[in-house]
């Protein structure tokens, strides 16, 4: 039985945490953990978790306002959310 597209995305990527970085790059402003978390459909914690992961990765940077944490991409975290969009488009077009 042959794969779908999905499936096979998710061979090679985790889906939430290659969701999450897509996700920051699609907008231009700064994002909260909850948006995002309900963005890729996940618990806070689990994007959290995710999220602190790809800051010891320098993938993100969070930047503290107040009581607020907003998260943005770095200059390595958009690249590589890029190219996960372009290898998304691959399989879904």
């Amino acid at each position: 039985m042959a794969k779908k597209p999905k499936d096979i995305f998710e061979v090679f990527f985790r889906r939430k945490p290659a969701m999450i970085l897509v996700a920051l790059r699609k907008s231009s402003k700064h994002r909260y953990g909850s948006i995002l978390a309900k963005e890729v459909d996940c618990t806070y914690s689990h994007a959290v978790k995710i999220l602190q992961e790809m800051e010891k990765a320098k993938l993100v940077d969070f930047e503290k306002q107040g009581r607020i944490k907003t998260i943005k991409l770095t200059e390595s975290g958009d690249k590589i959310a890029e190219h996960i969009e372009r290898i998304k488009d691959l399989f879904y077009k």
